[in-house]
């Protein structure tokens, strides 16, 4: 297995957990004080385009941009924002899109790009494995506190 393969099934792995849940929970249930599902999804559509530039920009031979250079509870806050007008179809399938875009770049991507280290969106140096080490598991941390949410609802 490439190390293409194996980013692009840890993500997608990830995102399964999160799609497992989604169509048992209501749509405007709080998950965190000021999050909903809808809130959760679009923050993790944002993250995505964070990566989606990021490699953009190395496949480039461009230095990426830091979106998330202010901190990550700016962007975080800013994910949402930017989506909070739109409806939570239209955030699901850009959820949906996001993703497939992403790992279709991975999928393309030299793999001597992959483990290269450049500026990653907050700021720090590290490469795309560092990325998704971090990303899969943060997806999965929120699947789980969902599923936790729908566990105490069925009890």
């Amino acid at each position: 297995m490439t190390l293409n393969e194996t980013l692009i099934n840890r993500l997608e792995a990830s995102r399964a957990q999160m799609l497992a849940h989604l169509d048992e929970i209501d749509r405007n249930r709080k998950i965190y004080p000021l999050w909903t599902v809808r809130e959760i999804i679009a923050h993790i559509s944002g993250w995505d385009d964070a990566t989606i530039g990021y490699i953009r920009a190395v496949v480039a031979g461009e230095t990426p941009h830091t979106p998330a250079a202010r901190g990550m509870d700016v962007y975080n806050a800013e994910t949402v924002s930017t989506r909070e007008g739109l409806d939570y179809d239209r955030i699901y399938r850009e959820y949906i899109t996001t993703r497939s875009v992403l790992l279709d770049l991975i999928r393309a991507m030299p793999e001597e790009n992959i483990t290269e280290t450049f500026i990653l969106p907050w700021g720090e140096a590290g490469s795309l494995v560092n990325m998704i080490d971090i990303f899969g598991p943060h997806e999965e941390v929120h699947a789980k506190d969902v599923g936790d949410i729908i566990a105490e609802a069925n009890k």
